[in-house]
């Protein structure tokens, strides 16, 4: 099973992220979602949101994160895909953000608030740059949606393991397994889970059922509570090792993109 941790860009500033991603790579992470700052975000739980608002207070912007990527791109870092609200990329041009995020060394890009009957175009943009488009299924999808998110999505699916908002939770609902099992009957694309993933004991229940694990709100936590970047390096790699650890015990099968 794979592991992906997702990093909010910019919290607190761009050096820490860049720290963090460096040290992800030591811990052997498969993947990695690259967050976009955003003052409204869809579906972000309370640590993510604040993490959003200390970057954006920092000053955080689009040009940085896509310079900070291209510094990275020598470094072998795992496969990075941005996650990104629609908003960001109309506003910036969503044919230029694409092309500038491939460039920059991203690997995909998952979009909250673009619906899936909504996504052709994107969706074709982003494969002419060489970028999957992952799509998100929530617990509450109804089956045309589905179906519809399945045509739009490339890479892996990204499958929401409760109705609500992200943040830590002590356990996922038994209906997740359910869906899963539903899910790989209708498609061949690797299934990742997250919102409430916190720790490895998560991770070895979803055995079986899934192909990756994402990681965001206990992620964030231990980056916030670090004084510099090396610390916030240091934290995140101890952590990332346990639950690459977990991943790879529960079935090693997404595999990043090239």
């Amino acid at each position: 099973m794979a592991f992906m941790p997702f990093v909010t860009a910019g919290d607190p500033n761009i050096q820490t992220t860049r720290a963090v991603l460096l040290a992800l790579k030591d811990a052997g992470v498969d993947l990695i979602e690259l967050g976009f700052p955003y003052s409204d975000p869809i579906a972000d739980g309370p640590v993510i949101q604040a993490s959003y608002t200390r970057a954006l207070d920092n000053g955080i912007t689009v040009e940085q994160i896509l310079q900070m990527m291209h510094s990275l791109k020598d470094h072998q870092v795992p496969p990075v895909l941005a996650m990104v609200s629609f908003a960001i990329m109309f506003r910036h041009g969503t044919a230029a953000f694409i092309q500038q995020a491939a460039a920059a060394g991203f690997k995909g890009l998952i979009i909250p608030d673009l619906p899936a009957e909504e996504a052709e175009e994107t969706a074709a943009l982003a494969r002419a740059a060489g970028l999957d488009l992952v799509q998100l299924i929530a617990p509450t999808t109804t089956e045309k949606r589905t179906r519809q998110i399945l045509q739009a999505s490339s890479g892996f699916l990204y499958c929401i393991s409760v109705a609500g908002t992200t943040g830590v939770r002590q356990e996922l609902p038994l209906e997740l397994t359910q869906q899963l099992r539903s899910l790989r009957a209708q498609s061949t694309l690797p299934l990742a889970v997250g919102f409430g993933i916190s720790g490895p004991d998560q991770v070895a229940g979803l055995a079986g059922v899934a192909d990756g694990v994402i990681v965001g709100s206990a992620m964030v936590k231990r980056i916030a509570a670090a004084e510099t970047p090396e610390q916030a390096a240091a934290i995140t790699r101890d952590f990332a090792q346990q639950m690459q650890q977990a991943a790879a015990a529960a079935r090693p099968s997404l595999n990043p993109a090239p």
